[in-house]
């Protein structure tokens, strides 16, 4: 398994995509520095999506709320669980089974 590093940091990332703009290749910037040519022709891609360059993707924005958005659909389905497995004990200890026309 190949060993993970942290996270390149913004700054580091906006240098490099300066440079692919300004003529450099990422292969170039890749021998130069750490990261592979695929992450800088990555981050080139995804900048253009920021700026409004590129259409073919989210932005950054939205793919944070698409993150944000699928952890609450997460947690919403958890809690739904653990309430539907709690009306039924409840259901089953009072040997009762509200009707349909209840508010639940």
């Amino acid at each position: 398994m190949p060993k993970s590093r942290p996270p390149y940091a913004p700054e580091f990332r906006r240098q490099m995509v300066e440079l692919v703009r300004a003529g450099r290749t990422p292969e170039e910037l890749s021998r130069e520095f750490e990261p592979t040519a695929q992450s800088i022709r990555s981050w080139v891609v995804q900048s253009d999506r920021d700026e409004g360059r590129r259409s073919d993707g989210l932005s950054s924005p939205e793919r944070e709320e698409l993150r944000r958005l699928r952890r609450e659909l997460k947690q919403v389905k958890l809690e739904r669980e653990i309430l539907a497995k709690a009306a039924a004990w409840f259901a089953r200890e009072t040997d009762a089974i509200p009707g349909k026309d209840s508010d639940s």
